[in-house]
């Protein structure tokens, strides 16, 4: 529709073969409104081939003689035809023998050629043949015995065809006719679309422009209905789908029908409008598009109750002014023609894409299940009667979650493993431990029972039982030792804490009992503070302090340093010795690891560092063990918590 109103508004001729008529404000008379005519027309004076234009009815004022005039009119291969029926009661026909000059029953066609009036009379002195006669001189050209027609009896009156070419009115048509009558006088009355003394132009005549029909023509096959529509609302051009252009949907699956049908209804819908009898059209659409504004809406298709008709409707421009309407009307169903096709491709490669979908779900939780199924396997073979075996667990590597629980897993079972381990190693290192005490305290009650030792052998073998007793006595204390600890951390609340001062005060009591050592110092000129319990970090800065002196040679150096580092308070212990086993770096705060040598003196039951690491979780550190550069030494750090960020005060 868009494309013909831009065609239309380029080749204003097409509407409007007068282009006076587009210009002209409306009449007051009433325009001929002449409709294209399907079929030929056979000028026989009956009535046949008319049944389908309605007649325009004419009479005389009420009082006046019953004399009435109804008119049709029809265009057709560059030919006007008019249809009149006359209704009088008394038909008077020419007489030759009075004058030359009509003189009875008549009508009068009045033309418009070169802007003033033309004028034909057609009278005949018995039924008949007819042919129009001019009333004064004709336009070069013209010839009045083209006008011809057909005059008919009928009951109450007489009808009267006529056919005229169309290039004789000028797009102008009027007629009255002359009813004589015996009138006393010779006097006669009048009847038609204009008055004989008019000296202004006839109204106009409005019929479809036949380079209009060919214009349009081409679009018949394309399954819309296209109306063309003039500025006052008359149906110009009417273009119906050609017969047998139609795709047959039959063959449409019935549910794209179904479903169409169910998309386009709209409840009740409203008749598409028609032209009425006088070649006028009005609709929504129509009146929006007069406007200038595009529209459409939706009706109920006349043929059938279940399907509906898009009307939409473009205006069309010339020379930035409304000069008509394209209207372009189409079936629900050819939406299915239009359609039908695209959507079964589109459902086609739907259905395509979803089947691959599923299959693709379908394989891809077939490979989860055997992942799982393959990890649940794995999990109860790595479980056997000799603990966990963590070489034949597979640590997958892929980055999904089923990859992430099977590393999970594979780290549990190294826990398991190592727990196992800390379990078989346990036995083996309390008999160590309690081995050399109970033999001290056999080997001292044996001499006390074998011998008569004297009073000063005596107290040395008492001695030497009871050092057995308190090393026995400090095995024990030292197991529990942890337990407690973590007892003891639970009823604890954390303060805020100064660790300037605190480790100024606890400095001076290492250096008096460590003097072997030479320790040092490095602490900031500010403060340092942080959230915790002072006695906890005094318990772990002793545990570390003899670890330290443990390893390090009489006469070595112990560091300790406290700097900021983030939002953190690093306070590290450094001692010169030998290095950490790499393989025991990461598992040095675990419970029961130790690394000195079986003949060193004390109870060593690898807690202490374990115990370490319980205190700086209780304040939300880390604790990391590393050799210093060089492999000269070890330093142990602890990252505490500011809780103002170093250097704000």
């Amino acid at each position: 529709a868009q494309a013909i109103a831009a065609v239309l508004g380029e080749r204003e001729e097409l509407l409007y073969p007068n282009p006076l008529r587009r210009l002209a404000p409306g009449d007051k008379t009433a325009p001929v409104y002449a409709h294209p005519a399907e079929q030929v027309v056979i000028v026989d004076g009956y009535s046949d081939g008319w049944e389908e234009i309605d007649s325009v009815r004419l009479a005389s004022e009420p009082g006046a003689s019953p004399l009435a005039l109804s008119y049709q009119a029809a265009t057709r291969n560059g030919m006007l035809y008019l249809m009149l029926r006359v209704a009088d009661p008394e038909v008077v026909f020419h007489n030759p023998g009075v004058s030359d000059e009509p003189n009875g029953d008549r009508l009068v066609l009045r033309t418009w050629q070169d802007n003033r009036r033309q004028e034909y009379v057609i009278a005949t002195s018995a039924p008949g043949s007819v042919r129009a006669y001019p009333l004064g001189p004709l336009q070069p050209g013209h010839d009045g015995a083209r006008i011809r027609g057909f005059w008919q009896d009928a009951a109450g009156g007489f009808s009267l065809e006529l056919e005229m070419p169309l290039d004789y009115t000028g797009g102008r048509l009027g007629f009255y006719l002359v009813n004589v009558g015996h009138r006393p006088g010779g006097r006669f009355e009048t009847l038609g679309n204009i008055n004989p003394l008019d000296t202004l132009a006839p109204p106009w005549l409005i019929y479809s422009p036949a380079p209009l029909q060919q214009t349009l023509a081409p679009f018949s096959n394309q399954g819309s209905h296209l109306q063309v529509v003039d500025k006052d609302n008359w149906l110009i051009a009417d273009v119906t789908p050609t017969a047998g252009k139609h795709k047959d949907n039959a063959d449409t699956f019935w549910l794209l029908r179904l479903l169409y049908r169910s998309i386009l209804a709209r409840g009740e819908l409203a008749l598409p409008p028609v032209a009425t009898g006088n070649g006028q059209v009005t609709g929504e659409e129509i009146s929006s598009a007069l406007s200038g504004i595009e529209a459409s809406h939706r009706y109920q298709d006349p043929g059938y109750s279940s399907r509906t008709i898009l009307s939409a409707a473009v205006p069309i421009f010339h020379a930035g002014v409304v000069s008509g309407v394209v209207v372009a009307r189409q079936s629900g169903e050819e939406y299915l023609s239009l359609t039908d096709q695209a959507f079964s491709r589109l459902l086609g490669y739907s259905l395509l894409a979803l089947c691959a979908g599923a299959f693709g779900l379908l394989g891809y939780a077939s490979l989860l299940s055997w992942r799982i199924g393959k990890l649940s396997r794995a999990a109860r073979q790595a479980i056997s009667a000799e603990g966990p075996d963590t070489g034949a667990f597979p640590r997958s590597s892929a980055r999904d979650e089923i990859g992430e629980l099977s590393r999970h897993y594979a780290d549990l079972l190294d826990q398991l493993r190592e727990y196992n381990e800390y379990l078989r190693t346990l036995s083996r290192k309390l008999s160590h431990e309690l081995r050399t005490p109970i033999a001290v305290i056999q080997t001292s009650l044996e001499n006390l029972e074998q011998s008569a030792p004297g009073p000063g052998q005596r107290d040395v073998y008492v001695a030497r039982a009871r050092e057995g007793l308190v090393r026995l006595n400090g095995i024990l204390t030292a197991m529990s030792e942890a337990n407690r600890l973590e007892e003891s951390i639970r009823g604890n609340s954390t303060r805020d804490l100064d660790l300037v001062p605190l480790l100024r005060e606890v400095f001076e009591a290492y250096r008096s009992i460590y003097p072997d050592h030479k320790l040092a110092l490095q602490v900031p000129t500010g403060e340092a503070r942080v959230a915790g319990v002072p006695e906890l970090i005094v318990q772990a800065l002793d545990k570390l302090l003899d670890n330290a002196a443990s390893f390090s040679a009489p006469g070595g150096g112990i560091t300790l340093r406290l700097a900021p580092v983030a939002n953190q308070w690093q306070l590290s212990i450094s001692n010169e010795g030998p290095p950490l086993p790499t393989e025991l770096q990461e598992h040095l705060f675990d419970p029961m690891v130790s690394l000195r040598q079986a003949e060193s003196g004390g109870v060593h039951l690898g807690l202490g560092l374990h115990i370490v690491s319980l205190i700086v979780e209780f304040h939300r550190g880390r604790v990391k063990a590393e050799n210093l550069p060089g492999g000269e030494g070890v330093c142990v750090t602890l990252s505490l918590p500011a809780v103002k960020p170093p250097g704000v005060s």
